[in-house]
């Protein structure tokens, strides 16, 4: 049976029903590709590592960090200053900047290999969620990540949005 990726972002979502939509994909693996991996405010402190991470472990999902897929700091300043002149605040984003995906292009997905990403999963992993916090999966770098793993490993890639 072939991997699937899945993409989830936590903007849109409550506890429960991020929670449900992980479940109803049937996801066994939750790759976290955040730079950061809290987020800010008690709507979203599901999302914050330790506790999601406790909750995985609970519906018996497996928890991944994979700090080299997150844009560095200078990756993510290109894309705040894209937001900056088109006056867009983050959460509103719909899409990424032409510099931001030229340079997370650059620095971290010249030296990804797809593969090295499966040979970290275990083998019975089937469906493997990539998350970062954005809603709209264009508006995130995990889309970039899906991209390039549906293209160099001929995966099938699902967007779950709230």
């Amino acid at each position: 049976m072939q991997i699937k990726i899945i993409t989830i972002g936590v903007y849109g979502f409550d506890e429960s029903s991020f929670f449900q939509a992980l479940r109803k994909a049937e996801v066994d693996t939750f790759c976290d590709i955040r730079s950061r991996r809290g987020v800010r405010g008690s709507t979203y402190a599901f999302a914050n590592s330790k506790r999601l991470q406790v909750r995985l472990a609970e519906l018996g999902i497996r928890y991944v960090y994979r700090k080299d897929l997150s844009p560095t700091q200078a990756v993510r300043d290109k894309q705040a200053a894209a937001d900056k002149a088109t006056k867009t605040a983050k959460r509103k984003r719909t899409e990424l900047g032409e510099a931001f995906i030229e340079a997370y292009h650059t620095e971290c997905l010249a030296g990804f290999e797809p593969k090295s990403l499966l040979d970290e999963l275990e083998s019975d992993a089937r469906v493997v969620a990539l998350f970062c916090v954005e809603t709209a999966p264009e508006a995130c770098h995990r889309s970039l990540v899906a991209a390039k793993l549906a293209k160099t490993l001929n995966l099938e890639v699902e967007d779950i949005l709230p």
